[in-house]
């Protein structure tokens, strides 16, 4: 077994790996960009090696620098984790020719799956499912109208060398096929430096299911069930789920069998995922390999009982897989919420910066460490309380993980720890992913890859987010209040008879938008638990909230719940269940009042192109006096692999530029100023 391992990753990730080295007995090294100084990976890891400056490219992606740092610690071997150098076949191959350990497949099984035109074609020889199409570099707009007609409409376009929804286009008809064939040759080209595209079949209604593979240097291969990941936006994983709530018995064995078949064909070695779309029917035909590690593997482990990473590691040191296909398990329901630094409100552009206040749920599962009788709750992360969420990497700021006896308990138990997840200084995604949970047809299993682009059409919005009984938000609000009220009736020194005196009849103001609050008498007493009386229901409430604190536990009518409660000046904000609301608790007479005052509105920046998230102004492509019209480019934002085009919202004259190219931006920054 190796003593030492090298990171080649970050983050979530890079922790992850050393916390199964460390119980493995296994010393770990760190590299880290300047931008990750003070990260936690490399506070875990037992040595760390800097590789250069922040962007990627001058340091998580310089070969090199990596094996250089590997020689340099004596590390044995390298551990990819998933994205950066992890799927490319010349650092695997390199890794090899220099005496070291690639901690995943072989190069040339990274080669072989890594081109999906080739992967395709020895799919087919393996007798593995796949798409009706053309696999076939295709030359002409002409000829891929001609392919498109063959197969039949609908067809999907897709680079070759393409990943994360990157060169893809969907076409319907002739005009679609013909456009969609140039715009994706050419964002192939500028993403992957490959502009070779094929086609295939669109199915109908599809899921997105895949199976985790693990083989070893002996020819054993095994299949360690499936995972669902169909809901998605834009083509990247939301919610992971394990097993699937749509597949039976029998399609998951030939899923598995398959899967097995294609790893075994090309020699397969170490952990990794053979992705299928499966239609309405259940028919399923094979998308690509993954020749790594995926984000979503904990909720394989999970209903498995596996660390994924240990078998890698081992696999990788020449041992023979512990286990057998009849020796995987599948136990309870698994599933997995991405925690995104990303405003969901402001179509889910980036969010950079300080974590103010970072606080997950707290955790009754942990990786590399067994699994508790009856499951529980994991998270993945890569970062700290006052740690920044730097601009230059992806926006994932921690994997939350729960584990049930079945899906109702795994949602039931996803929705409360999401409750309890507190994230200040940046946006995140928590309030999307409470919404998706909430929806009935998820509730039901009733989903496909178009779910959220189905349901969300038109974005994600506040008054999307669904609350069975929003009034419990202000119930809690009021308790909050009350105990206010209390702390101020203690004070000591208060002239008798001008003491603080505490009624039990009240107003909620809920703030609305542009000042159109609503006002909810209640009443409230405290007899054993606080109990606040709204619209003729009784909340009777019993927390453990404290003063300064955000983070609420605690029963409500006798049933238990988490929720997040702070004061803003007179306000109360409360989050539950995805779903925000400001309160403030006042005498009926100062309910009154405050319903008369005029309402400030906020002042008027249309004339400015305000920078809708942070990140770096790569380009401005305007002058002053230059006269634009609606939907003109006028500036490029660059933030956590996201190249962000603003364009003129109407027609007008640019008066000022206000910031220079290559400058960090803030959220709402002026960069131009219209006449």
């Amino acid at each position: 077994m190796f003593k030492k391992i090298l990171i080649a990753n970050r983050g979530e990730i890079a922790c992850r790996v050393i916390r199964t080295a460390r119980r493995m007995g296994i010393a770990t090294v760190a590299v880290y960009s300047e931008a990750d100084a003070d990260a936690l990976h490399v506070e875990l890891a037992d040595e760390a090696v800097l590789l250069g400056a922040a962007p990627s490219r001058e340091s998580y992606l310089v070969a090199d620098k990596i094996i250089a740092a590997a020689k340099q610690t004596g590390a044995e071997a390298i551990h990819p984790g998933y994205g950066f150098l992890s799927e490319n076949e010349a650092f695997a191959r390199r890794v090899e020719e220099e005496g070291l350990v690639f901690i995943g497949p072989k190069h040339h099984s990274i080669a072989a799956m890594g081109d999906k035109i080739a992967s395709k074609k020895l799919a087919g020889e393996a007798k593995v499912s796949t798409i009706p199409g053309w696999n076939d570099a295709i030359e002409t707009p002409e000829h891929a109208v001609q392919i498109a007609r063959d197969i039949g409409y609908p067809v999907m376009i897709k680079a070759s060398a393409g990943g994360g929804g990157k060169g893809l286009r969907v076409a319907h008809n002739d005009k679609e096929a013909h456009e969609g064939y140039s715009s994706c040759r050419n964002e192939a080209k500028a993403s992957f430096g490959d502009d070779r595209v094929f086609i295939e079949k669109y199915v109908l209604e599809p899921r997105h299911i895949e199976i985790q593979v693990l083989g070893d240097a002996h020819g054993s291969v095994i299949y360690l069930n499936e995972r669902e990941c169909s809901i998605q936006r834009r083509h990247q994983k939301v919610i992971e789920e394990a097993p699937s709530p749509f597949i039976s018995d029998a399609t998951r064995r030939a899923m598995g069998e398959q899967a097995v078949a294609l790893a075994k064909a090309v020699k397969y070695q170490s952990a990794g995922t053979v992705e299928f779309v499966v239609g309405k029917d259940q028919d399923f035909y094979f998308l690509e390999m993954n020749t790594r590690l995926q984000v979503e593997h904990p909720v394989t482990e999970c209903i498995t009982g596996v660390d994924l990473v240990e078998l890698m590691i081992r696999v990788a040191a020449g041992e023979p897989l512990p286990l057998v296909q009849a020796d995987v398990k599948r136990d309870g329901w698994a599933m997995e919420c991405r925690i995104n630094a990303e405003d969901p409100f402001r179509n889910f552009l980036p969010s950079t910066g300080r974590l103010v206040r970072y606080l997950p749920p707290p955790a009754t599962m942990r990786a590399a460490e067994p699994m508790p009788t009856d499951g529980g709750v994991r998270v993945d992360t890569g970062v700290y309380e006052g740690g920044e969420i730097p601009m230059y990497y992806d926006s994932m700021i921690a994997k939350l993980i729960v584990h049930g006896r079945d899906r109702h308990e795994a949602i039931a138990r996803m929705r409360e720890a999401l409750n309890a997840f507190v994230i200040r200084g940046i946006s995140s995604n928590i309030p999307f992913q409470a919404a998706l949970l909430a929806h009935p047809k998820f509730v039901a299993g009733d989903f496909n890859t178009g779910f959220i682009a189905e349901h969300w059409p038109k974005g994600f919005r506040a008054e999307d987010v669904p609350h069975e009984d929003p009034n419990f938000l202000v119930a809690m609000a009021a308790g909050a209040y009350r105990r206010y009220l209390d702390r101020a009736a203690g004070i000591s020194g208060q002239l008798e008879g001008h003491g603080v005196r505490i009624g039990r009849d009240f107003v909620a103001a809920v703030r609305g938008e542009g000042g159109r609050n609503r006002y909810l008498p209640l009443t409230i007493d405290v007899e054993g638990a606080t109990r606040v009386e709204i619209a003729g229901r009784e909340y009777a409430l019993k927390a453990s909230w404290h003063f300064g604190g955000i983070r609420a536990h605690g029963t409500c009518n006798g049933r238990p719940f988490a929720a997040q409660l702070e004061r803003h000046g007179l306000w109360i904000r409360v989050d539950h269940n995805g779903l925000r609301i400001d309160v403030q608790l006042m005498t009926a007479r100062a309910a009154e009042l405050l319903a008369k005052m005029p309402f400030k509105a906020p002042p008027d920046l249309s004339r400015f192109l305000l920078s809708p998230m942070p990140g770096l102004l790569a380009d401005v492509v305007v002058q002053p006096g230059q006269k634009v019209v609606a939907g003109e480019k006028l500036a490029v934002i660059e933030a956590m692999k996201m190249e962000n085009i603003l364009t003129a919202a109407q027609d007008g004259t640019v008066k000022e530029v206000l910031a220079r190219k290559g400058e960090s931006l803030a959220v709402d920054q002026p960069i131009l100023a219209f006449q």
